[in-house]
């Protein structure tokens, strides 16, 4: 995961590319974008691959699972409608690449991975990074009760249901982001919670993850 650790004009120019065909899907969040282009995707990236990391596609990472594909992240982290200093959640660091451009938006970010091979190499990156996220090894359909409540958390994993633990864990006022269903292919919710405590659910079209894995850790 540490190789090739430079970012040169080469990879900043592809990084430009990459984000002006996002804009061109229809996300119009400056800042989500500005945030992308200071993130070195290829640093996720073996050198064997580096030609894929500015493809906006989704690519294989350790223990099963992906790098989620630069418009979905894009597209997810502009449906959080973060303003700075908010505190969010995520569920699914994988590799830290979205997490990583979580940071760069000036939020307080604690994410949660169930997978021990993906926590400990993410923590090492993002730590390289100068990310300061608040990295765990846990369960994420149980999320983090002790830092509770959330102004915002992002599910990158598809989920078979909407968690009622991290409904809970949402202020009201607050805002989740999650794929779900059971198959291949999930739908994109946006989960806000009233102030009345209600909740309210809203479908952003189809999208594909890897499934949210059960409550045991490895």
């Amino acid at each position: 995961m540490f190789k090739s650790q430079i970012d040169t004009y080469r990879h900043k120019g592809l990084r430009n590319i990459l984000i002006e065909k996002i804009r061109g899907r229809g996300v119009a969040d400056n800042n989500v974008l500005e945030a992308m282009l200071k993130v070195p995707r290829h640093f996720y990236f073996d050198g064997a691959f580096l030609e894929k990391a500015y493809i906006d596609q989704a690519f294989p990472i350790a223990a099963g699972q992906t790098i989620s594909q630069p418009s979905t992240v894009a597209i997810q982290t502009s449906l959080l409608q973060l303003k700075a200093g908010e505190k969010v959640l995520e569920i699914g660091t994988g590799s830290g690449y979205q997490t990583a451009v979580l940071c760069q938006l000036n939020v307080k970010v604690f994410t949660i991975e169930r997978q021990k091979l993906l926590f400990q190499k993410s923590k090492k990156l993002l730590a390289k990074l100068g990310c300061k996220a608040n990295v765990f090894y846990g369960d994420g359909f149980k999320g983090l009760p002790q830092f509770a409540p959330f102004d915002k958390i992002l599910i990158t994993c598809g989920a078979p249901f909407v968690p009622e633990d991290l409904v809970n864990q949402l202020r009201p006022g607050g805002r989740m982001v999650i794929p779900v269903g059971t198959g291949s292919i999930q739908d994109m919710l946006v989960v806000e919670k009233l102030e009345s405590g209600q909740v309210k659910k809203t479908n952003h079209g189809k999208f594909s993850f890897v499934p949210m894995l059960d409550d045991k850790t490895r």
